[in-house]
């Protein structure tokens, strides 16, 4: 992990799937379901390269995966069908210490959030959970020309607050996540949730943290 001060942090930003609302779950289990649909094969590894990424990045890389023929928006389009039924049938759990840590640091810093998901979805889904009060700003998936693992959407989010990258903390569960905040120059906290940091990721990560309820050691 690389070591980082944390002193001069103003602000903490965070993912909204897997960190703050249990999305990823639901997600998997539709994605599963519409592979079997659409019959393709080996749908966790291509869901673990789109997690974390907007949904112009999501239908390159499911081309990519599964060849140029492979109607991606339909596949794509099948999974939000899936995910709505599933959503107002059960509605959406918080993560683990959700809001515990969002009224510890909301004392202390500004908080912000920076999504893949579209706009209208969630803030629907944050004012569902009554949480999005917690936020100064909001930036989405389909405010940015890039996506994660991109460093567009967290220079946006910072410039949203008006700070430095180098003034924020970020808290993210995906590697493209990891890589979108790290690139952008934040400071990063990884919460797992799917999917346990490599090799790859550990070094891109100043903290790593098992669930929120251990953020109060480190801001």
């Amino acid at each position: 992990m690389n070591e980082k001060q944390t002193s001069d942090i103003k602000a903490v930003i965070f993912d909204m799937d897997g960190v703050l609302l249990d999305t990823e779950t639901i997600s998997w289990r539709n994605w599963e379901d519409a592979a079997k649909e659409f019959g393709i094969s080996n749908i966790n590894k291509a869901n673990s390269k789109c997690m974390g990424a907007n949904r112009a990045d999501i239908i390159a890389i499911l081309k990519q995966l599964y060849g140029n023929n492979f109607d991606s928006l339909a596949f794509l389009n099948r999974t939000s069908e899936l995910f709505d039924i599933t959503e107002k049938k059960e509605g959406i759990p918080l993560m683990p210490h959700v809001i515990k840590a969002l009224d510890y640091l909301s004392e202390k810093y500004i908080l912000s959030l920076a999504s893949s998901t579209r706009k209208a979805r969630v803030h629907r889904q944050l004012a569902d959970c009554k949480i999005i009060q917690y936020f100064k700003t909001i930036t989405c998936g389909d405010q940015v020309e890039h996506s994660k693992p991109d460093p567009e959407i967290y220079l946006k989010a910072c410039q949203s607050i008006g700070l430095k990258p180098e003034e924020c903390a970020a808290v993210e569960d995906s590697y493209n996540g990891i890589k979108s905040a790290h690139a952008a120059g934040l400071y990063t906290i990884m919460v797992p949730d799917k999917m346990q940091p490599d090799e790859t990721i550990r070094p891109l990560c100043n903290k790593i943290i098992s669930s929120l309820a251990e953020i109060e050691k480190i801001l």
